[in-house]
């Protein structure tokens, strides 16, 4: 199966790996499923959790994701984030909580300090009664000795848009209204109860079913497996698994650089201000929380990942496009109604790993030599990369870009502070790239490697990369045989 973290990863892949087994060996019934939950849970004592009827009813939920079922056979929720429920039990249900610190002082001004009457005094300390409290903090502040402390669960923690709650059970619970795909929540609970729907089973059916299945490897593809492994290797072993091609979506990157060139060019001699088109999770953020602005101020452009299935498609309709990369938005992308002609799949890097490892497959250096990207386009994994691609652009089209004033925001707190000093009208600089997880692509919540560790290898790889310029690389495919609007328009 190769090497895998242990833990949550361990548990992650280890149902993967044994799903797409089944599937490429055509034995994927409810009989083998459930054979998978004995193997990974045999018992009789627990490994992971209290008990092993939790640790099974945990991975049979983890078994209908990664088959492309929900995790509850209850819930008919859509939305690609969803939580494992009897994963979701261990964090504390009060935000607010009494710590050994308290030295059950005369003073008592905690007691003082609330107004909902939620602290009384204990046998041995102060506590807290959660049914009351209001979590106003005032208690917190009010502690002369700091024994109060704000315990935040680390879902709700990490999600940028206020998207998660909880019901009154304490189980997590996603607003599918708010939820822009992210995955944060995903990576950030230590349970492993907050996971995402897989499509590794329906993409083996196309691939068995003898249909064109392209692969499109993000930009943040290399460097995720180490210096020697290249996207030429990349290629090799996904083709040696049945795919019938494989195209590196830096190449979407010169497209959507190209096109958003002539937008901000358009913009910025209208003196409006402009963001870009490549991130879903930023573009949800503003249509769910600045309407206006994903009216006004969006770029229309797609994304790199559209841009290159549209192209494939425009060559072949039959064609089968399944995206490959660290995010877990570009599988809420590939069902967002609000983009015409999307890519079928999206899958990460771990579920790559398991479709191509069940078939017992592994990644080799290779001498061969696979670029379709210029080096512009393969930064698009970066913060600041998309932007310096877009100012490329400009600049091999003769425009002047001495004036052009860029935010680059990378992270999901210093996005929506970017876009709230727009909505505000305050905003200095002309245009601002965001990318809602911190560094950019190869810091997504689906990365194989540590970022620094990934940039590293990076920097190696693009050193191999010839310097192709972006308008020069496009001159090369049928530009004019596709969209590339959001809306789908020809121009």
């Amino acid at each position: 199966m190769g090497t895998y973290d242990g833990g949550i990863l361990n548990l992650k892949s280890s149902v993967d790996y044994e799903v797409c087994k089944l599937a490429w060996e055509d034995k994927l019934d409810a009989e083998n499923k459930e054979k998978i939950v004995y193997k990974i849970s045999p018992g009789p004592k627990p490994e992971y959790r209290c008990c092993v009827y939790k640790e099974r009813e945990i991975v049979r939920a983890r078994i209908r994701l990664s088959s492309g079922l929900n995790a509850d056979v209850n819930n008919e929720t859509k939305n690609v984030v969803q939580v494992i429920k009897p994963a979701c039990d261990d964090c504390p249900t009060s935000t607010y909580s009494v710590t050994d610190n308290c030295r059950f002082c005369l003073g008592k001004e905690c007691f003082r300090a609330c107004k909902f009457g939620a602290i009384t005094k204990g046998e041995l300390r102060m506590k807290i009664d959660p049914e009351k409290c209001r979590e106003c903090g005032k208690c917190a502040q009010a502690c002369p000795f700091g024994a109060i402390v704000h315990l935040e669960r680390p879902c709700k923690k990490a999600c940028p848009v206020n998207a998660i709650s909880y019901d009154e059970y304490g189980f997590c619970q996603i607003d599918e209204n708010k939820c822009i795909h992210c995955g944060h929540c995903i990576s950030n609970c230590p349970f492993g109860a907050l996971s995402s729907k897989k499509f590794i089973v329906p993409i083996i059916n196309d691939i068995k079913a003898g249909k064109k299945v392209v692969a499109m490897c993000a930009p943040a593809t290399e460097g995720q497996f180490g210096k020697d492994i290249t996207m030429a290797s990349v290629r090799q072993a996904l083709m040696k698994a049945g795919f019938a091609e494989v195209v590196e979506v830096g190449l979407g990157g010169d497209m959507t650089a190209a096109y958003e060139a002539a937008e901000w060019a358009e913009a910025k001699k209208e003196g409006r201000k402009m963001t870009t088109s490549c991130c879903p999770a930023f573009i949800s953020m503003i249509r769910h929380e600045f309407p206006k602005l994903y009216q006004e101020n969006m770029s229309s452009t797609v994304s790199p990942m559209v841009a290159v299935s549209r192209y494939l498609k425009a060559v072949d309709p039959e064609t089968v496009t399944v995206f490959i990369g660290p995010c877990i938005a570009k599988k809420g992308e590939t069902l967002n109604e609000f983009i015409a002609d999307r890519p079928n799949y999206a899958v990460t890097f771990g579920e790559m790993l398991a479709l191509i490892h069940a078939k017992g497959i592994e990644f080799e250096p290779v001498e061969e030599e696979y670029q379709e990207s210029s080096l512009w386009g393969k930064k698009f994994a970066s913060s600041g990369g998309v932007a310096a691609a877009v100012l490329e652009v400009m600049k091999e089209r003769g425009e002047d870009t001495s004036g052009i004033q860029l935010l680059s925001c990378a992270g999901g707190a210093e996005c929506k502070k970017a876009l709230l000093t727009l909505k505000a009208g305050r905003l200095k600089e002309d245009f601002i790239e965001g990318m809602i997880c911190p560094g950019g692509c190869v810091g997504g919540p689906s990365k194989f490697e540590a970022e620094a560790t990934v940039v590293k290898a990076r920097n190696v790889l693009f050193k191999q990369a010839d310097g192709r310029k972006i308008l020069e690389n496009l001159e090369k495919y049928p530009m004019d045989k596709f969209s590339m609007y959001r809306d789908g328009h020809m121009e």
